[in-house]
């Protein structure tokens, strides 16, 4: 294994990375939320919206902790994938 292997599999991922992240602002338009509708991401029960007259507040919890579990979980498919 020459040192030069870890460089090769880190650009590797990287590649994926951006493949990923350009995949997803394609399909943000089409998730309805995301792309100005009305859709149900970021309006999952656990999300936290407080309006009042002059003040909304907004924190997606729910939402937030969905996402980070698939970040999780496709970070850890990837990387059982680079350790071959």
């Amino acid at each position: 294994m020459s040192e030069w292997d870890g460089l090769g599999k880190f650009l590797i991922f990287l590649g994926v990375l951006f493949a990923l992240m350009g995949a997803l602002l394609i399909l943000m338009g089409k998730v309805p939320s995301l792309g100005g509708g009305s859709g149900w991401l970021g309006k999952l029960p656990g999300d936290i919206l407080i309006k009042r007259d002059n003040f909304t507040f907004y924190f997606p919890l729910t939402t937030s902790v969905l996402i980070s579990v698939v970040v999780s979980l496709l970070l850890y498919l990837l990387s059982l994938f680079l350790r071959r």
